[in-house]
């Protein structure tokens, strides 16, 4: 199944400050999630946001704050979000079949989000560079498990051209200049 733009929404999975220097490869999950976001935005895809307990962990990382909408904000204390009650309504009340998924860590709250999300029959794609860990083992070993339920493992270019479905137009072609060259 293709990700299509008007049934999905991309949802940022607890990208924090206190968190962030320990992931591998931080500045890359930043960087790829950043350019997924703005894509998103271009094309108008719904785009939900979780912290992990920010009192301790911290906000979201400023650069991706400064790009995120600001009322689309999720608190939660339950590492997947379809644990945590207020946020399981708020992505509900969205009223969409596909969601997709970027964040850290892989392990924990990105898969334990996915997996639920799909026993809860939603389509499910983890972007596998937009996803990290503090260990490459530990993110490796999830995206594998999360491909074994089900979960559509994807590139943030996979998502970008199934999202923008067709080349000519001007949105293509305005992502095409800014962000594929």
């Amino acid at each position: 199944m293709l990700i299509h733009p008007d049934k999905s929404c991309l949802l940022v999975v607890d990208i924090q400050e206190k968190l962030a220097p320990a992931i591998y490869e931080k500045e890359r999950l930043i960087k790829n999630s950043k350019w997924l976001i703005e894509i998103a935005t271009i094309l108008n895809v719904p785009i939900l946001t979780s912290e992990q307990y920010p009192q301790g962990i911290g906000h979201t990382i400023a650069e991706l704050k400064a790009i995120l909408p600001e009322d689309q904000y999720m608190e939660k204390t339950h590492f997947s979000c379809m644990s945590e009650p207020s946020c399981q309504q708020i992505i509900k009340d969205r009223k969409l079949d596909q969601m997709v998924i970027i964040g850290m860590e892989s392990h924990v709250c990105v898969m334990q989000t996915a997996i639920q999300l799909k026993q809860q029959d939603y389509d499910v794609y983890v972007v596998a560079d937009c996803v990290s860990s503090r260990n490459p083992e530990d993110k490796a070993c999830a995206l594998e498990r999360m491909r074994g339920c089900g979960i559509h493992i994807v590139t943030r270019e996979m998502v970008a051209f199934e999202w923008m479905q067709k080349s000519g137009t001007d949105t293509f072609k305005r992502i095409s200049k800014e962000y594929l060259r």
